[in-house]
């Protein structure tokens, strides 16, 4: 707004004038600064429209008015603060997710995986560790497991204690079994686990060659050579910039001839480093690196 003030002009601005989501953007950036530099989680590029919705939703359930009125918040109750990061880990997932992955995953790389005298697996953004444990039961039916090394990591560290545990609900177990019998399992699967109330445990041979650790894929460096990444379900919350960073991550983790995994929604097709891989299944985001 210009005001005339006899031969002066003054130039005022008010919260009105001001563009509503360039302030909201800015509240988010100022928030997300704060709790990376308080609790070390980096959530700046992540997908903003997923961010959004997140914080709206915990702006309500703390029955705030503002994202501003939140970030207030959360920097003087600690407690506050772990709801939120709890809100922004997607925690979905389950045992065989996807079951023509698993398919797939026996036809096409599983004959690659015999001829390697030692096969390491990284599972990245592993969530509560249902799909590890997947694949651990997969490779024991093909005879694979006793020289596989399976490296779990997930950013939520409240999600790697519980992976570690390989306990899930009872009620779970109904879906995972037509998982497992869709995903071409070959055994009962029920041989796998043991009831203990309204939970089931997994069989814990199967977390023998099994590593679960924290990990963030934003800003953490490559830690070994794998024949196998897994990454699916986690680049879709990422913005351009981190999609980028995980997958020069993924490249420096993956020895020649080793497999890249996305989910469906996923691709490697607007990566810097798309020329260094040949799709394998274009439908289940197989590639396997040539260069």
């Amino acid at each position: 707004m210009v005001v005339q003030v006899g031969e002066m002009k003054i130039y005022q601005s008010s919260f009105e004038e001001k563009d509503v989501n360039e302030l909201e953007n800015l509240e988010i950036e100022l928030l997300l600064e704060g709790i990376y530099k308080i609790c070390g989680y980096d959530f700046r590029d992540y997908n903003r429209s997923s961010i959004r919705r997140r914080l709206w939703n915990r702006v309500q359930a703390e029955r705030l008015t503002t994202i501003s009125g939140l970030q207030e918040k959360i920097f003087h109750d600690s407690t506050c603060m772990r709801r939120l990061i709890k809100d922004f880990f997607i925690q979905v997932t389950e045992m065989f997710r996807d079951p023509e992955f698993f398919i797939s995953f026996r036809r096409n790389v599983v004959p690659y995986l015999r001829e390697l005298p030692v096969i390491r697996i990284w599972h990245a953004g592993c969530s509560t560790g249902e799909e590890v444990y997947s694949m651990a039961i997969l490779l024991r039916e093909e005879g694979l497991y006793d020289k596989t090394r399976l490296y779990a990591t997930d950013l939520n560290e409240d999600a790697i204690v519980k992976a570690k545990k390989g306990i899930v609900t009872l009620g779970k177990m109904k879906t995972y079994t037509r998982n497992y019998l869709q995903s071409g399992g070959k055994e009962s699967f029920s041989r796998y686990y043991t009831v203990n109330g309204d939970n089931v445990i997994f069989d814990q041979t199967l977390k023998r060659n099994m590593v679960f650790t924290q990990h963030n894929l934003g800003i953490d460096s490559s830690f070994n050579e794998f024949n196998l990444i897994i990454c699916k379900n986690v680049l879709i919350y990422f913005n351009k910039k981190l999609q980028d960073k995980a997958h020069k991550l993924f490249l420096d983790s993956l020895s020649f001839g080793g497999f890249l995994v996305l989910g469906k929604k996923e691709s490697i097709d607007f990566s810097p480093y798309k020329h260094k891989y040949k799709e394998i299944d274009t439908e289940e985001k197989i590639y396997i690196r040539i260069e």
